[in-house]
């Protein structure tokens, strides 16, 4: 997720934002629609001053923003005293150990004022007074009933008095696991289409493609369980002779290859690993 736009991407960025064609936006801004076209064009090679401070103000960003010097849109001098940012927060942001894009995405998800909320109250004890009040008296409540009945400890009735006392150090765990889970699924979820994640998984269908045509191509048997096993992230390496057989007597039943038949009573054929094996025995 470190990933950063390019002049022509902002520019096309901001202006989708606004949901303008360039048509529309060289009518608002007074710049020719074919300079606008070039700005936001892969072959972009310069812009002027004059359009840089006009996009800028039309936009509402920085100018820092918009040449690529700067990831912040607005509050390109905010001080650092005034975000009570501590010296150790400052050090840890600018020491790329972080990523800090993704710090940004967790604190402005609507539901991280909801984590800090219930985090503030965890760790200032704000409700611990509560807890222990109502296990006080479920508590009492449950001694005084094997008390005065003798039910057993098994009883329906006591055992439900007995858990429904909770730790608060428990019952936060689950809060907190809850509010972050929220966070984090939908970052991952706004994050599978663009360009800052990494490249998808391949799905059983791109593997069962990329299989077929290698077998149209009449690849080599072995080099069909190696592209198999690249796509599927099986080290090859780590595949035991037994395993190794048991695939190939699996690729002698598909119809798909030229010749299975030549593979019959050929289960076993020389492994990469096999002859190393057999020395270690």
């Amino acid at each position: 997720m470190h990933y950063k736009l390019t002049i022509p991407e902002r520019l096309q960025d901001l202006r989708k934002d606004r949901h303008l064609t360039l048509e529309q936006l060289a009518e608002q801004t007074g710049l020719s629609r074919s300079a606008l076209g070039k700005y936001e064009s892969d072959n972009y090679k310069d812009i002027s001053p004059f359009a840089i401070a006009t996009l800028a103000e039309f936009y509402s960003v920085s100018t820092d923003y918009l040449m690529g010097l700067s990831e912040n849109k607005n509050h390109t001098n905010t001080e650092l005293q005034s975000l009570h940012l501590s010296d150790n927060m400052v050090e840890l942001l600018n020491s790329g150990k972080i990523n800090n894009r993704l710090l940004c995405e967790l604190a402005t998800h609507p539901n991280f004022q909801r984590l800090m909320v219930d985090m503030e109250i965890f760790i200032d004890r704000i409700a611990n007074m509560r807890v222990e009040q109502m296990n006080l008296v479920m508590e009492a409540t449950r001694q005084s009933i094997l008390s005065k009945y003798a039910p057993g400890e098994d009883d329906l009735y006591v055992r439900t008095l007995e858990l429904g006392q909770v730790q608060e150090s428990d019952f936060y765990s689950h809060i907190l696991h809850d509010d972050l889970d929220s966070i984090v699924r939908d970052i991952r979820e706004a994050h599978l289409k663009d360009k800052t994640t990494a490249d998808p998984q391949p799905t059983m269908e791109d593997v069962k493609e990329k299989f077929e045509k290698a077998v149209q191509q009449g690849s080599d048997i072995e080099m069909l369980i190696h592209e198999f096993c690249d796509k599927l992230q099986i080290p090859f390496d780590k595949i035991s002779s037994e395993d190794f057989s048991a695939f190939l007597r699996i690729l002698s039943l598909s119809k798909m290859l030229k010749d299975p038949n030549n593979m019959r009573g050929k289960a076993s054929p020389t492994h990469p690993n096999q002859n190393a094996r057999r020395k270690r025995k």
